[in-house]
This record gives C-alpha cells, structure tokens and sequence, in this order.
C-alpha cells in the first residue's frame, strides 16, 4: 500500500512593507523617486516585499508623527485591510515620531536607519564586522528603549529585529552603557590588531576601491587581483575590507575592497565601521567606483564625497572609474531654446574632462572593457608616488 506524503513548506514567509516618505521643497520629483526606488531595494535586500508606496509634500516634516494626522489615518487603513507586515519610513525617525506612529499604526515601524542596520546586521560574517554591527545597532537602541520596552510584546524577531534587539531590549540602560563600553574596547584591540597587520604588510603602496554601494567594487578587484571575492547584485553584499596584493607589469601595491557607502547613511555605522574605514583613511590611491549606469550617479558621487570628508580621506590622489558602460543610456537635456539634446557616452566624457583634473576612466568590468586603459592610468599614478617614496626603487623587479 502506498503511502501519500504531504510536502510541506518550511521556508518562512516575506514580510510585507510599506513605504513613506516625506517630499520638502528642496527634493525634486526625480530625486524623491530615486530615494524611494533605493528604499525599495534596501527592503529587497533585507529580505522583504514592500506592497505600497505613500508620499506626501511637506514643508517639514511633522514635528509629532513625521507625516500629516490624515495620511497616518490613511496608511492605518490600508495596512489593517491588506494585514500588512510594517510600515519604513525614509528617514531616521526620533524616539518620540516611533512612539506616536507605532500607538496609531499598532504595526512594526522601521525608519531607513534601522532598515540598514538590519541588513549589515544580517551580512556581517567575522567577529569585526559583527562586532561594528551590534556596537552601532546598541547606539541606534539607547535612546529608544523606552519605546522597546513598552511593544516588547509584540516582537517576534524578523527584520529590523536582528541581533543584539533580541537579547539586549530587556535590560536596563546600564547593561546597555556596559555593553557599549565592552564593544568599543573591543573595537579598540581589533584597531590595534589591524593596524600591526597593515604595518606588516612591507613599504608598498596601498590603493583603495571606494564608491557607492553596488557599483562593481568587488568585480573590479577580482578582475585586477583575480581574487574570489563576494559578489551579489544586492546593496551592502561587501562589508569586511578585504586586501590582496597586486602586481602591474614589475610594480607590486595592495589593493583593498571597502564597505559601501550609501545616501543618509547612519550616523552610528559611519563611528562603528571607522576601524574599516581606515583601510580608506591610510590609502595612498583612491579608486573612486562610479556607475555610470544609473540615472542619479552624480548624486552617488557626491554622497561618497561627503562620507570620504567626514573620515579626513577626500584629498587623496583619486581615479575616478565610471564602470558599467555597457549599460549606459544617453541622457535627454533640454537646451537653452528648449530643445531636447541626447547626450552620449563621448560627450558626458569630454565634459568631465573639461571640468574635473582628476584622472577618469570609463570602463565595463564585467565585460573587461578598457581595462588595459585603466591598468596603465593605475600603473602610472601608483609609480609616480612609488618613485617619490621610494628612490632607489627597493620594491621593484
């Protein structure tokens, strides 16, 4: 006699999510656009569905619940009607905002702050980068425990959940300011260690990849240094710095892949992963990773910019390399008699060149495209600071 099996699925379920965000009058329609289409991503990478996007023009936003008292009424009905999982607001929210709109939306509320903690929380793999992870997700916690406490109920883990919420929220903000403590001494050994590494590593010249998250670092280095290294077309798939050495004709030099770096990225990550980031800081060349592919790169640039400001790294001698041209669209521009324009991959060129002195180059990783171009521009600006260093060339062969 045959027996009937049922299969069952074990595989948890999609959390659904709903979108905000507040437009002010200094946000274009375009760029408020670009910002929600990489909110959605970042609930992608996390691992969720958003189901529903609401948006509302403001001044400011509102001091108590960050959207008006009638689109909060709004956004109760819908996620009551479609049982939805919870609502991410694109932007950090205060402990005050999270507790007023988590009393009127009885769901889980995330702001974008907390969505990407979630995410490094989930990729982080050595005992760094978890420990950067969970010293930023206790910051980020501290002041919103009264919140936590109060829906502790309620809370079933998934995302925005991860990590340290779980087994931190319960205690009292002494254990918090202990645990805080503890991390950062931690963070301290792991500088210490890191730096005798770098120290280790001989007299040759460090290079660095920087750039927006999901832009090709990762590919760039594996196709320069052959290395095996992570890559997954989702954002912050890269979180520990990785370093290989590299050899262009007779001149070795160390090349590092770093974290991505994001609009509004979190004030907390950016002091937690500053040990990762000194892989940027004690660089001696900046790789500047551009994809040139996406509509909004030039507002990419110039949140690296900032980030690479905040960390004293933005006067280092920089390549800019724009990658992905194989999936550049020209641009429409409207000229000064209202007639619209295409502007093709030579002429973005050659107006770059005309307004940056740093060196560019344009490129296609995945399809190796100009790749003995950019060789020869890192060849040269690697041993020009090599010879500067170094006189007698004890490095070469």
């Amino acid at each position: 006699m045959s027996k009937r099996f049922k299969l069952i699925d074990t595989a948890p379920e999609k959390e659904t999510a709903i979108l905000v965000s507040v437009i002010t009058p200094d946000v274009s329609d375009q760029m408020a656009q670009d910002y929600l289409t990489e909110l959605e991503f970042l609930v992608q990478t996390a691992g969720a569905e958003t189901v529903k996007v609401f948006t509302q023009k403001l001044q400011k936003p509102e001091h108590a619940t960050f959207v008006g008292t009638g689109k909060l009424e709004e956004i109760r009905e819908y996620a009551e009607a479609e049982e939805v999982d919870m609502i991410i607001f694109d932007d950090e929210l205060t402990p005050s905002q999270l507790r007023n709109i988590e009393r009127e939306l009885k769901r889980k509320i995330l702001d974008r702050s907390s969505l990407i903690l979630d995410i490094f929380a989930s990729h982080a793999q050595t005992a760094q980068a978890k420990t950067q992870v969970e010293l930023a997700q206790l910051q980020y916690l501290y002041p919103r425990l009264t919140r936590m406490w109060t829906h502790l109920e309620r809370q079933r883990g998934g995302i925005g959940m991860r990590g340290p919420g779980e087994s931190q929220i319960e205690t009292d903000r002494r254990i918090i300011l202990d645990k805080i403590s503890l991390l950062k001494e931690k963070l301290k050994t792991i500088d210490k260690q890191n730096a005798t590494q770098r120290k280790n590593r001989g007299d040759m010249i460090r290079v660095a990849l920087v750039g927006y998250t999901n832009v090709g670092k990762s590919t760039i280095l594996n196709m320069i240094s052959k290395a095996e290294v992570y890559i997954e077309n989702k954002l912050f798939a890269t979180l520990d710095t990785t370093v290989r050495k590299v050899v262009i004709e007779n001149l070795p030099f160390l090349l590092s892949d770093t974290v991505g770096f994001i609009r509004k990225l979190p004030h907390h990550l950016v002091e937690s992963f500053k040990s990762t980031l000194d892989e940027v800081r004690e660089a001696d060349v900046l790789i500047h990773v551009v994809d040139i592919s996406h509509p909004n790169f030039e507002d990419h640039i110039r949140a690296v910019n900032e980030t690479l400001k905040d960390i004293n790294a933005l006067d280092k001698p920089t390549i800019t390399v724009f990658n992905k041209i194989d999936a550049f669209k020209p641009a429409v521009e409207v000229d000064e008699n209202g007639e619209e324009i295409k502007v093709t991959l030579d002429d973005f060129k050659n107006s770059w060149m005309a307004k940056n002195s740093d060196p560019a180059i344009f490129l296609s990783a995945t399809n190796k495209t100009n790749i003995e171009e950019f060789k020869e521009k890192l060849y040269e600006v690697i041993s020009e600071l090599h010879n500067a260093r170094y006189p007698y060339n004890n490095l070469l062969y």
